[in-house]
């Protein structure tokens, strides 16, 4: 091998090293511009560190951390992140096995003897081409059985989703991988109707006070990471 093939081909794996470095890097971090508008990082890839069980003083041995990744194997309850926010933009990536069922919740209280759907929103994570004829409510990114996504934009079964969730003064703002699918008023008149005539409790259900973030365990795989949240 020639000195300048052998150099041709140092310089391509050093790129393609970098490359691969960054890719990972990106993920569960924070840039110094984030870091500037006050994002906080609510899971770095490597711990469960701040994450505790619904309900509970403790992380559910169930759930583990898997190629830098929150997850559950389907077991272990619901988590929530040991903090309470009130307006805020989340962000956080997920990716659910063939067929499965999760959710994020916010503005979640902890009632002793009340699951966490009880009072928390819950934005749908579903493998939606393996649930085909479920009400248009409850296709992922929706707000679960109350306002259908306005885009079908989710990736299949095992392929990473962005999640967006904005709750500024009132206005909730649903996003997935960069189109805009739910936006609704909490807190109004018209809200409090939606939910009044649903499943959900309406004097615990939604309300605008500090909450929970979570996150779902219905019985199937399911994987988040990227997990980051801003005040407003």
């Amino acid at each position: 091998m020639s000195k300048r093939t052998l150099n041709v081909l140092t310089g391509f794996f050093a790129i393609v090293l970098m490359v691969s470095m960054t890719s990972c890097g990106r993920h569960n971090s924070l840039t110094s511009s984030e870091q500037e508008q006050g994002w906080i990082l609510m899971f770095d890839g490597e711990s469960a560190d701040g994450w505790r069980g619904y309900n509970s003083a403790g992380f559910p041995e169930e759930w583990q951390i898997d190629d830098r990744a929150l997850y559950c194997p389907g077991s272990g309850g619901d988590i929530i992140f040991d903090q309470k926010f009130l307006y805020f933009h989340l962000m956080i990536d997920w990716k659910i096995s063939e067929g499965g069922n999760s959710g994020v919740f916010i503005l979640a209280q902890e009632i002793p003897g009340r699951p966490i759907w009880h009072t928390a929103p819950e934005i749908q994570i579903l493998d939606n081409d393996a649930h085909p004829n479920v009400n248009p409510d409850q296709f992922a990114p929706a707000l679960y059985d109350l306002i259908a996504p306005s885009v079908q934009n989710t990736k299949p079964a095992g392929q990473w989703n962005t999640l967006e969730v904005i709750l500024d003064r009132g206005q909730l703002t649903i996003r997935q991988n960069g189109e805009q699918a739910v936006q609704t008023q909490v807190g109004t008149p018209s809200w409090n109707k939606m939910v009044d005539e649903s499943k959900f409790p309406l004097d615990i259900f939604g309300k605008l006070v500090p909450g929970y973030i979570g996150v779902q365990d219905h019985g199937d795989e399911v994987w988040f990471r990227s997990i980051k949240i801003r005040e407003l």
